[in-house]
This record gives structure tokens, C-alpha cells and sequence, in this order.
């Protein structure tokens, strides 16, 4: 089975990108696949590498990037989302007059066009967060 994965929340807000990860992980684990991750609203946060949690805590973004690197994920970024979030790639970065860019090299900026090509890719489309 397919699925396609949409994250709403930030990596500490709530629960919710917890949960998706560890669905995630457990749809690889099953022998499924996952066609795409889309993180919008204030999921965007979940691809900034400029997170640092204390060490005794989850690293959040951390999990996302090793399940990335492990299983070659589609993990995207909504361009809206992340412009008005502060979460930038180098290339929006540039265009909108900042010195640095925060967005993790494992995610892209997409429209969320990309994510309504996951869902019909898919056989299943997931929500994690209001």
C-alpha cells in the first residue's frame, strides 16, 4: 500500500509530528511505502536545520532526516507556508533579501499542487495535526 503523508504541526507543538513520524516508520516496517511527506501550515518547522533541542531530548527534525536518507522520501516543504514561517531554501532565501537560509538539503519547497500528486499517486492520504 501507498501512502501519502500531510503534517500541519510543528516538530514540538503537538503530538502530531511525532506521530507521523512513527506511522512513517511503521509503514516501511509493514513492507508499504510512503509516495510523499508534505509538511504545511506550521509543519514547516519540521524542516529547519537550525533546530537544537537539549541532547536529553527528541531531535524531531533529526528523525525526519535519517527516515529521509533511509528510504529515499519524497519529503516536501509548502512554499506559502514556509516564506510566511521563516523557513527558507537557499534559493527563497536569496530572492527575499536574507543573509541565510534554514532549510534542511533532505526537503523541498513545492506548491501544494505536489502534495494533491501524492494523494492521487497514493492509496491513502494521512493528516497529522489540525
Amino acid at each position: 500500500m501507498k501512502f501519502n503523508i500531510l503534517i500541519n504541526e510543528g516538530p514540538y507543538t503537538h503530538q502530531a509530528s511525532d506521530t507521523a513520524f512513527q506511522f512513517a516508520s511503521a509503514v516501511f516496517e509493514s513492507g508499504h511505502e510512503v509516495v510523499r511527506v508534505f509538511f504545511y501550515h506550521d509543519g514547516v518547522h519540521n524542516a529547519t536545520r537550525l533546530g537544537a533541542p537539549p541532547v536529553d531530548d527528541r531531535n524531531v527534525i533529526a528523525r525526519w532526516v535519517k527516515l529521509a536518507e533511509d528510504y529515499n522520501i519524497d519529503m516536501a516543504v509548502c512554499v506559502a507556508a514556509s516564506l510566511r514561517r521563516g523557513v527558507l531554501s537557499d534559493e527563497s532565501a536569496s530572492q527575499s533579501g536574507r543573509a541565510i537560509a534554514n532549510l534542511d538539503q533532505h526537503f523541498k519547497v513545492a506548491g501544494f499542487g505536489h502534495f494533491i500528486e501524492g494523494a492521487i499517486i497514493a492509496d491513502r492520504t494521512v493528516v497529522f495535526g489540525d
